[in-house]
């Protein structure tokens, strides 16, 4: 047998040594990532409650031809961990205002955050829209509520939450909050253009889907 053979002998033992520890990591891998799935489905995480507790309008004001509509509001959210072994981690949740199934406001993104087990954290972010198009009938249907001294709008919440399990981290899951709010307003006859600003107590439950 030439040296040249000789370097390309094949070791069976040695491939099958390789093998048996390659198929042995992936076996623990695989039995990990189970492990940890089992448990995340024992512990079946519940959802985050969110609260909207407050608003203060600094201004809320429609103008027609053209059909215009100017925002200028802070809100007070209130989110709550109701789990007592997994955490949450919030990312890219912008909030804004619809009225009418219709966005009125730019997104504001609200800080990056991690929540502990029964952990409650708030949020007071400024929702702004200045000169926002609207349709006319956007507008005719605001001109009715402010006659009738108060305007429902939403207050939404969208981004993506991952849930954490002692060291372990799910992937992002898509997170959509839609919180109601009656605006009441004292003096319907002078519109709902206000100054310098409107507190208003609102204690609402949030729908919360995941």
């Amino acid at each position: 047998m030439t040296a040249k053979e000789c370097c390309h002998r094949h070791h069976p033992e040695k491939d099958r040594r390789l093998f048996s520890l390659f198929l042995g990591l992936v076996v623990l891998v695989l039995f990990i990532i189970f492990l940890v799935f089992l448990i995340f489905l024992i512990l079946r995480p519940a959802k985050p409650a969110f609260v909207l507790r407050d608003a203060t309008i600094y201004q809320f004001n429609s103008s027609t031809a053209p059909s215009l509509l100017n925002t200028n509001m802070q809100v007070t959210l209130s989110s709550r961990n109701p789990n007592e072994r997994i955490g949450i981690y919030y990312q890219k949740l912008d909030t804004y205002v619809s009225y009418r199934d219709q966005q009125i406001t730019l997104p504001t993104l609200l800080p990056y955050s991690y929540q502990g087990h029964k952990e409650v954290i708030n949020w007071s972010p400024f929702l702004c829209g200045s000169a926002v198009p609207v349709s006319p009938f956007l507008t005719a249907a605001l001109e009715q509520d402010r006659n009738a001294g108060s305007v429902l709008v939403d207050i939404k919440v969208d981004g993506r939450v991952k849930w954490k399990v002692g060291t372990w981290v799910s992937g992002k899951y898509h997170l959509h909050v839609n919180c109601p709010a009656l605006l009441v307003f004292e003096e319907p006859c002078c519109g709902i253009a206000v100054g310098p600003s409107v507190k208003i107590q609102v204690t609402q439950h949030c729908t919360v889907d995941v």
